[in-house]
């Protein structure tokens, strides 16, 4: 690809974005031309403003990174989505992975293998760090039972281990810094997802499946 590759920066640490900000000025060819601070505004922002390749932390608040490309990809963003996260969560590679997104990256990463991922995102070349692959080489060599919790984004799961421990929405919202009506939101995709109608049923099949409070 030729001109300036344009980026938008989503995460929800104020220095995390102003370190990747300094990071991308300082590279050839590319721009920084959006920020978003939770997972919403990144699917706003990026449908707004197009740009060739979205930096996307995992875990944000109102919509995790996962969501936010389920998001973007079924409304037809071109944008490419690389997860740049400190979470080392095995589950998160996968539901990412089948999201759509060109890259998993942690946060360790070197500025120069940083930029390489983006740029080979924009030519559809996928960067997967080497904790990511080995994960992925996992599942593929020992497919296990699948979970019903496996169909849960990380945020989700977030949602139902503080219903295991007796928390109501109104308190979840205040734990995870979420509205009430995105709490209730989450809740009901979970009932939907696992095929329960009630919480005491939700948190049972958590615990059962070992999702503990």
């Amino acid at each position: 690809m030729t001109g300036t590759l344009r980026v938008v920066i989503a995460d929800d640490h104020n220095v995390v974005r102003e370190g990747l900000r300094l990071i991308l000025s300082e590279a050839d060819g590319i721009e920084v031309i959006g920020e978003a601070r939770d997972g919403e505004e990144a699917v706003r922002l990026v449908q707004q403003l197009n740009p060739d390749v979205v930096l996307m932390d995992l875990m944000m608040p109102k919509l995790d990174g996962v969501a936010a490309a389920r998001a973007l990809a079924a409304a037809g963003s071109p944008s490419k989505v690389l997860i740049l996260t400190s979470a080392s969560d095995a589950q998160g590679i996968g539901d990412a992975v089948r999201a759509g997104v060109m890259g998993y990256l942690m946060k360790d990463i070197l500025s120069a293998e940083l930029i390489a991922a983006i740029r080979n995102a924009t030519s559809g070349i996928p960067t997967l760090h080497p904790f990511a692959q080995r994960q992925l080489m996992l599942e593929v060599a020992t497919p296990a039972e699948r979970s019903p919790l496996e169909a849960l984004t990380p945020r989700e799961r977030d949602v139902l281990r503080l219903i295991v421990g007796g928390l109501g929405n109104k308190q979840i919202a205040g734990r995870l810094s979420l509205s009430a009506g995105t709490v209730k939101g989450y809740v009901s995709e979970i009932f939907e997802k696992l095929g329960v109608s009630d919480r005491t049923q939700a948190a049972l099949l958590a615990v059962r499946h070992g999702l503990d409070a």
